[in-house]
């Protein structure tokens, strides 16, 4: 059984983060980023506020498994933090979502937010039943959300009191 360790994420950190992004990014169909990111794309995305919350999960051996941010949401507010969740392919289902939760939760009360925003493709089966099972509540849904290669999908909007 693997050990899953938290810990926040720094810019030292970005360029592991990017490449697992990355993966995801390629593996196509779970997130509404087309394009790979790099290690710079990340620093920056940390950066953009002071009340980010980074948090990575990794093994014993440092080994990343996977990433969580939230950071405040655009148009809703200061109040509310916009979150972003990514596991290594092929390791989805050991509680890797789990351990980041319970950390970006603290994280996000620590600094003041009084919600948690997902939004999710309405096709990324596995991700609708992870923001659930956290328990994550429907709210609202965008349409025909235009991906930037032309794609349109749904996203489920889901929120998560704190």
């Amino acid at each position: 059984m693997t050990t899953i360790l938290t810990r926040r994420a720094g810019v030292l950190d970005c360029a592991a983060l990017a490449d697992l992004l990355n993966e995801v990014i390629a593996q196509g169909g779970t997130t509404a980023m087309l394009a790979p990111v790099t290690r710079d794309d990340l620093a920056a995305w940390m950066a953009r506020s002071d009340r980010a919350v980074w948090t990575l999960a990794e093994d014993e051996a440092g080994t990343l498994l996977g990433f969580q941010w939230i950071e405040p949401h655009a148009q809703h507010g200061d109040k509310v933090g916009q979150i972003g969740t990514y596991a290594r392919i092929g390791k989805t289902g050991l509680g890797i979502g789990s351990a980041l939760f319970e950390a970006t939760k603290t994280g996000a009360r620590a600094e003041g937010y009084a919600w948690i925003n997902a939004e999710i493709r309405a096709d990324n089966t596995g991700g609708l039943i992870y923001y659930q099972s956290r328990g994550f509540e429907d709210y609202g849904r965008i349409k025909d959300y235009a991906l930037s290669d032309g794609t349109h999908v749904d996203k489920v909007l889901k929120r998560y009191d704190l």
